[in-house]
């Protein structure tokens, strides 16, 4: 009998520890938790002719500001941000044309507007738009977007900072 309590008692320990969802909880992976989200890089990533390497770090306020990095632009629109924050935009020397933005997490009260060129790129006849990327360029959602195939340029909207790259 004591011993079929303490498999009971270990039971439900365990089931209740798997269901924490107490602040000190470690977060959901979301691609883990939808498998569909993490899109392998080679299927919907624009493969691109690499651009030169480029960085830029600039601050940037409340006023807002623009930072033009390689052939892309980050334009953060005024009241945006509180306060005044050194932003750096990187543009690795790659096969898609990406950007990483930091600091990563930053958020902002109205969206930034990211513009990406893909005049480098291979011409696919499908609408091009921003994806949020993993460091290994997993894709983890896509950002509202637009593409202007005339200019070859595609602009999404930002709510945070993080990786972001061309896809279709």
């Amino acid at each position: 009998m004591a011993v079929r309590r303490a498999v009971i008692a270990l039971i439900v320990l365990v089931g209740g520890s798997a269901c924490d969802r107490s602040p000190t909880a470690a977060a959901p992976d979301p691609v883990a938790a939808n498998p569909r989200r993490n899109v392998a890089k080679s299927a919907a990533l624009l493969s691109c002719k690499p651009l030169g390497y480029d960085s830029a770090t600039q601050t940037v306020g409340p006023a807002g500001g623009v930072i033009k990095i390689s052939k892309h632009n980050l334009v953060v629109p005024a009241g945006a941000l509180i306060g005044v924050v050194s932003i750096t935009a990187v543009a690795p020397a790659d096969t898609v044309n990406r950007v990483e933005l930091r600091p990563e997490g930053l958020t902002f009260s109205q969206p930034a507007v990211l513009t990406l060129s893909y005049g480098n790129c291979k011409v696919v006849p499908q609408s091009k738009q921003i994806a949020y990327t993993t460091d290994s360029l997993a894709i983890l959602q896509y950002v509202p977007s637009s593409d202007n195939p005339t200019a070859k340029l595609v602009t999404g909207q930002l709510s945070h900072f993080s990786n972001y790259a061309i896809a279709w």
